[in-house]
């Protein structure tokens, strides 16, 4: 059954806030931890500042591609725990065709009852199986 199947206990726009300073705060003690500035920071051309923020931003970077390696793997463990693509889609704010084209074969077809799958129900049903609609 299509849905999200957990509540919001934040609005959207709280969470985002939550996320953002979270995201923040975490890709500056990333770039502490992981870059120094080359040589005297105060004898750089743009000074420590600069080598601060393209520290922050190369750490942002590293995060963004940790997040979508993170989003694949918790989409291929909702699929694996029954989620379809409709909840994937509305999970991801996409539609389901666009968790489709996202994760295409991460959803197995639907088994429906008495065997009948894919090419031998109907279209309606074929497009169900296909799409993890059930």
């Amino acid at each position: 059954m299509p849905g999200t199947h957990f509540a919001l206990v934040l609005s959207e726009a709280e969470i985002a806030a939550v996320a953002d300073a979270t995201v923040a705060d975490l890709a500056h003690r990333l770039a502490i931890r992981a870059f120094r500035p080359l040589g005297d920071p105060g004898a750089l051309p743009g000074g420590a500042a600069e080598s601060d923020a393209l520290a922050h931003l190369h750490a942002l970077v590293h995060l963004q591609r940790a997040v979508e390696r993170q989003v694949d793997r918790a989409a291929e463990h909702a699929a694996d725990v029954g989620a379809g693509y409709p909840q994937l889609g509305q999970a991801c704010n996409m539609s389901r065709q666009g968790a489709r084209r996202r994760w295409p074969g991460l959803v197995a077809p639907a088994r429906h009852p008495h065997g009948v799958t894919g090419s031998s129900a109907g279209p309606a049903a074929r497009s169900a199986a296909r799409d993890g609609d059930t």
